[in-house]
């Protein structure tokens, strides 16, 4: 791992995918697939490993001539940020999928539990070697998170919903240490339904998370959001479940600000963490100014120290125009140099 400096920066986990590898039109028109969506594809089955490799240096590239300090794969051969690590478990019928409604309340179909959810292989450790052969930055991966991924099956096997929360958990665990044994950094859990199903999250998904983290020893970090700006137009005014995650084990704790306009007062639950501070609106394709920017970051610092934070989006970057995305990161690390500057006064 490289040395961070002051005020890192990071993407949250996905870049926009090219419009040559998948059809951004159909992933934009629709919820974010939780079976496979091999349609979306745009390259033929034989040559698509190959392609999602070159889509991935593309990411890996953007995000260093942007001059990010923390980089990521940009999700590139993901369908979805859960569905790439759920689909690949045992335990589950993607042939037969079942329904289970999303965070806006529509119906979609799920993966099915029929059995017992097992992890089989390490399934982005791979993923993780490849982004370690491409780049000397300090990197990041994501996973999806165990509560996250129990809301969005249908259990037709464990007694509750609880107890799939808990094996899909034991899976997590292990890919975070096969992560970081192969040469993550950091990895982060992604838990967005945290947010959307607080009162589950409160009765279980907190032990969850954390059974997910137990005897882990490298970095790690959990994104909790309310959803992605080009598919969850409206935002509250704050979380419903935020506080809670000061009891969890995690590092980080990544949380989106910018088209919320969230009260930063709330960081203040969380001193003891590394906050990753969403500070790019990604619900409007305009770059933002430098100065914009560092104003958003600025506002953290009467109740979180700067050497706690890291400079990140909103979310993932997934749904937004290359060009769009390129320069928003641009805004990022230009933002993070004027702040350090005036920090070292």
């Amino acid at each position: 791992m490289s040395i961070l400096p002051l005020l890192p920066t990071s993407l949250v986990g996905s870049y926009a995918q090219p419009d040559w590898l998948i059809d951004r039109a159909r992933l934009a028109g629709r919820f974010p697939p939780r079976v496979r969506a091999k349609e979306l594809w745009r390259v033929d089955p034989e040559h698509l490993d190959q392609a999602q490799d070159d889509a991935t240096l593309l990411a890996i590239r953007a995000q260093e001539r942007a001059g990010l300090d923390i980089v990521t794969d940009g999700e590139m051969r993901r369908e979805s940020y859960s569905n790439h690590f759920a689909t690949a478990l045992d335990g589950i019928d993607i042939d037969n999928p079942g329904t289970a409604l999303d965070r806006s309340g529509h119906p979609n179909p799920v993966p099915r539990i029929v059995g017992p959810i097992e992890r089989p292989r390490p399934i982005e450790v791979e993923d993780l070697t490849f982004l370690r052969e491409n780049t000397d930055h300090t990197i990041k991966m994501t996973v999806p998170g165990p509560f996250t991924m129990s809301q969005q099956a249908q259990n037709d096997f464990y007694t509750d919903a609880e107890s799939a929360a808990m094996a899909y958990a034991a899976a997590v665990n292990a890919e975070i240490k096969d992560l970081h044994s192969a040469g993550a950094d950091i990895v982060q859990i992604d838990e967005p339904y945290m947010q959307a199903r607080p009162e589950p999250a409160r009765q279980y998904g907190l032990a969850a998370l954390n059974r997910a983290l137990e005897g882990v020893t490298g970095t790690t970090a959990v994104h909790i959001c309310f959803g992605y700006a080009a598919i969850i137009h409206e935002r509250p005014e704050g979380y419903s479940f935020l506080p809670e995650l000061a009891g969890c084990t995690a590092d980080q704790i990544s949380i989106e600000t910018a088209q919320s306009g969230l009260d930063l007062g709330v960081l203040e639950d969380l001193s003891e963490k590394t906050i990753i501070l969403g500070v790019i609106d990604l619900s409007d394709h305009e770059v933002e100014s430098v100065e914009t920017v560092a104003g958003r970051v600025r506002r953290a610092f009467d109740h979180i120290a700067p050497d706690h934070v890291t400079i990140a989006t909103d979310c993932g970057m997934k749904y937004l125009p290359r060009a769009s995305a390129e320069g928003k990161m641009r805004a990022m690390a230009g933002a993070a140099a004027v702040l350090r500057a005036e920090l070292s006064r």
